[in-house]
């Protein structure tokens, strides 16, 4: 099986924009979807989700622990930073299955060798202190905006579950655009979550690069040896065609009218609305 992909250090480059410590994502999507697998994908998710509850809990214990450490000493404790890393990377492992841009099932694993969803952290570095101290209501923003474009691809779910299942392939723009969402979360909650101090950025994609289309990109074999570099991914950079940027428009204004109706209605919601696994689950559930 080879040696686990690193999560960071020499591996992470910024491929969107230059300095800024970005958190990046390889994706690399199955050449053909086994269909039984898109029949049943929620029920066969059922004990990943139940998995990801518990470490959602113990993630948010461990942020707590870590806000304190972080505002005192300006750095996100190592062992905080370690366990919150494993944790935004299984739940992408998770979240990649469940939303059908993968179709190998995400190991019961912290991290599991050449799996094709990885998920890139920057170098841990000096955070700013009263950033920390006010970093609830600087994400605040970010995590609504993340939460309508989430809300927008769980409202057009079905529609590709069907798409998926009736031609057992994922059409470009859709991987594009939900490969772009899933990005958005990851770099939101690694803002929210003290994991880097970059804002959200490159929500429409990557602005420099050579793309990589997803249909010729390969994964598996052979293996990559320990120092060589990673294989090129269709998600680094992510460059998003004009069908995926309108897609993810879309996603974003189905998401805001659904929260509008959502205030007309006088239905608050709850925490959980920021949940990818919560929204999809409403969704896709009968």
């Amino acid at each position: 099986m080879g040696e686990p992909w690193p999560s960071g250090g020499q591996d992470w480059q910024p491929t969107g924009i230059p300095g800024e410590a970005l958190v990046e994502l390889d994706v690399f999507p199955p050449e053909q979807h086994q269909r039984w697998t898109v029949l049943l994908r929620l029920l066969l998710a059922i004990p990943q989700l139940i998995v990801m509850w518990f470490l959602g809990f113990a993630a948010f214990v461990v942020v707590v622990c870590g806000w304190f450490g972080a505002l005192f000493t300006g750095r996100l404790p190592q062992w905080c930073g370690e366990f919150l890393r494993g944790y935004f990377s299984y739940s992408a492992r998770v979240y990649g299955y469940l939303m059908l841009v993968v179709d190998e099932y995400p190991p019961f694993a912290w991290n599991p060798p050449n799996y094709p969803v990885r998920v890139l952290f920057p170098p841990p570095t000096e955070l700013n202190r009263l950033a920390v101290l006010f970093r609830l209501i600087l994400a605040f923003p970010i995590l609504v905006f993340t939460s309508w474009l989430v809300s927008g691809w769980a409202m057009l779910a079905f529609v590709f579950w069907l798409i998926v299942l009736i031609t057992g392939r994922m059409p470009r723009s859709v991987f594009e655009a939900t490969t772009a969402i899933m990005r958005t979360e990851l770099r939101t909650q690694a803002y929210t979550y003290l994991l880097t101090p970059a804002y959200l950025k490159g929500v429409f994609g990557d602005q420099t690069g050579v793309p990589v289309d997803p249909a010729t990109a390969q994964w598996g074999q052979p293996v990559r040896q320990w120092g060589q570099p990673a294989p090129q991914s269709p998600t680094r950079p992510l460059l998003l065609s004009r069908g995926g940027q309108v897609l993810l428009i879309v996603m974003l204004i189905l998401g805001i009218l659904a929260s509008m109706l959502q205030t007309v209605t006088g239905d608050d919601g709850d925490i959980d609305d920021f949940s990818l696994a919560r929204t999809t689950s409403q969704i896709l559930t009968p």
